[in-house]
């Protein structure tokens, strides 16, 4: 704020500013901020109903998000907003479709003629809500990201212009205030995206030291695509991507589903573990092997009915210890784990083609979920880099 704003005549909001600025430290989510400063605006004078903060967060699966407050709530609605939304009519003229395209403030008198107004789904919306008055203006963060507040009120006349200088008052603390908690929500995104969850949240703890690590425990189980390279050589690059996250959502959705971590996609494969520090870890990793293994039928089937050959795949399942943490050059660190249980694994997943499996574990793993699945004895046999033979089972269910 500048020192121009400092001496900016007293509005309505003056508190809300001051509560803004001081007193939401301590509260770590934007939407519980935003329900209590609308709260605070009525309680200040404004006859506020309804008001809504648009924001972007790049999530994998979602452009944005869109925060909802009205008259009584104590909490605000939350709705994902879809990346394809642009396309969709929701959007196409909405007062978020004029900001995109430059507009410094949408204002609409919803008490005149509809018919000499903006013509939007939105507005007919807020016109059967009793709403009267409506304004949408961009909240900007640095370099130049807009984002986008809007306020509405069902007062005879609409917003008075005491009441519009002291929401417009708000705008600058609220645009910082906001910055920071979609910012740190942002990180934590990616790094959930990136990394997984608990690596995530020990990133964000300050586990960033090269050579830093914890060992852990866990059943540990590695995946890899047969035939990948002969279908990216003959297949187009989009078909090709396609397949893969096809692959990966069928693989991955059962494993977090069950409580496991997927660390890494290695092109055509995954690594992910399930920590032993929960009780029934090894027998999650085997229910998620089981819907993973329903979902690749499922995905081969519509694939069939294209004309695409099925996916065949393979997956190694050892448990043992493993060093949990980051490893890498001075400047560019992988967050991971590393040790013989995670070689092992590796090697059962390369065995599976050549003892005709698609899922080999390890005795050490099997011993773990004895009597509980039914599993096939196939005996010992030698794996690359380790001495002696290694007893497997393989897993159908």
């Amino acid at each position: 704020m500048t020192a121009q704003d400092n001496h900016a005549p007293a509005t309505q909001a003056d508190g809300v500013v001051d509560w803004l600025t001081n007193g939401t430290r301590d509260e770590r989510f934007i939407d519980n901020i935003f329900a209590d400063m609308c709260i605070r605006l009525q309680q200040a004078g404004i006859p506020l109903k309804r008001s809504t903060l648009h924001v972007l967060i790049h999530h994998p699966q979602w452009l944005g998000a869109r925060f909802m407050w009205s008259d009584g709530m104590r909490e605000a609605e939350i709705a994902r907003v879809d990346y394809d939304v642009r396309e969709r009519s929701e959007f196409i003229g909405s007062p978020a479709n004029e900001m995109q395209d430059g507009a410094s403030e949408v204002r609409e008198n919803l008490e005149r003629d509809p018919s000499l107004g903006r013509k939007h789904a939105l507005y007919d919306e807020m016109r059967e809500m009793g709403l009267t008055d409506y304004v949408a203006w961009p909240l900007y963060h640095t370099l130049g990201k807009r984002h986008l507040i809007t306020f509405a009120t069902d007062r005879p006349g609409g917003f008075e212009d005491s009441h519009i200088a002291a929401l417009k008052k708000l705008l600058p603390v609220l645009a910082l205030v906001s910055e920071i908690r979609i910012k740190n929500r942002l990180a934590r995104t990616l790094l959930e995206t990136y990394v997984g969850s608990h690596a995530g949240q020990l990133i964000l703890a300050g586990a960033t030291r090269r050579g830093s690590g914890t060992t852990v425990r866990a059943a540990i189980m590695i995946c890899d695509l047969r035939d990948f390279t002969k279908i990216s050589d003959n297949w187009p690059r989009d078909d090709v991507i396609d397949l893969l996250n096809d692959y990966f959502d069928a693989m991955s959705e059962p494993i977090a589903r069950h409580g496991g971590e997927i660390l890494k996609f290695i092109g055509d494969g995954l690594l992910a573990i399930f920590p032993l520090q929960e009780p029934d870890a090894c027998a999650n990793l085997l229910h998620a092997v089981t819907e993973a293994r329903q979902a690749m039928t499922a995905l081969n089937e519509r694939n069939n009915a294209t004309s695409r050959a099925p996916l065949n795949y393979g997956i190694g399942v050892h448990v043992g210890d493993v060093m949990y943490g980051n490893i890498g050059s001075t400047s560019r660190l992988d967050f991971t784990v590393i040790g013989p249980a995670v070689n092992m694994a590796s090697r059962l997943e390369a065995l599976t083609k050549q003892l005709g499996r698609t899922v080999l574990l390890s005795r050490d793993f099997a011993e773990l979920v004895e009597g509980k699945f039914e599993l096939e004895h196939v005996g010992k046999h030698a794996v690359r880099g380790f001495s002696d033979p290694i007893e497997l089972f393989a897993y159908h269910g």
